[in-house]
């Protein structure tokens, strides 16, 4: 008695799986590489504070209305500042899971 794999996997059905994994892993490079490029735009306060960032998690820019800037009230600027990125990075993720494939990884 043989214990071979039997016919499902030989030669050229393995050479195709390889190809399947390549495309594959080409595919997500590809996917990776635009979310990176990807601008995404967070506002807060009524369109106070404005952040953009992009796919690869860095800042492009802040935007802050002249009005909500006031001396006596530092920390609520900065909770703007920060729910604006942090909603930014939210819609990163978001993106992220929604167009990367699932790798059980």
């Amino acid at each position: 008695m043989g214990y071979g794999f039997g016919g499902g996997f030989g030669g050229q059905n393995m050479q195709a799986l390889m190809r399947q994994a390549q495309k594959m892993q080409e595919d997500m490079k590809r996917i990776r590489e635009e979310i990176d490029a990807t601008e995404y735009k967070s506002t807060v306060g009524g369109g106070m504070v404005e952040v953009t960032c992009l796919g690869n998690k860095t800042v492009k820019a802040v935007h802050i209305k002249k009005e909500v800037v006031d001396p006596d009230d530092v920390e609520m600027l900065e909770d703007l500042v920060v729910s604006a990125f942090n909603d930014c990075m939210k819609k990163i993720a978001e993106d992220e899971q929604r167009r990367l494939p699932n790798l059980g990884i």
